[in-house]
């Protein structure tokens, strides 16, 4: 028998944006850490950020790699009823998308201390 994966939040490792261009939204997932970032490369694809919105129907998904701020781009596509002016859904812009994508389980890192945030150290 296979054990269980034991699991986490997308969030525990990275920080998120959204917002929408038309009927499309762009979700912006950006990783705490350099480590965070190589590990959502190989595990955060379009396939599985699709798979966490069916329920949205997106059209489609496309990722973008931004390595410079650690971060990958998804726009998906028809995912808004129609955008801002024709929508009745409530994130007609998209926004709650950031909110939501970070509720996604992922599978915990051997090294998931080398991905959590930061803490900010105080000026002494």
């Amino acid at each position: 028998m296979i054990p269980p994966m034991e699991s986490i939040r997308l969030e525990d490792i990275a920080h998120a944006r959204s917002g929408d261009k038309g009927n499309h939204a762009n979700i912006g997932v950006i990783a705490w850490t350099p480590e965070g970032y190589a590990f959502l490369c190989r595990w955060l694809s379009e396939a599985k950020v699709a798979q966490f919105l069916l329920p949205l129907r997106p059209r489609g998904v496309e990722r973008f790699e931004l390595p410079g701020i650690r971060a990958l781009n998804f726009l998906v596509r028809d995912v808004l009823a129609g955008g801002a002016s024709l929508s009745s859904r409530s994130d007609c812009q998209g926004k709650a998308l950031a909110s939501a994508i970070l509720e996604m389980p992922i599978p915990k890192p051997a090294n998931l201390n080398q991905m959590l945030r930061p803490v900010a150290s105080s000026a002494s």
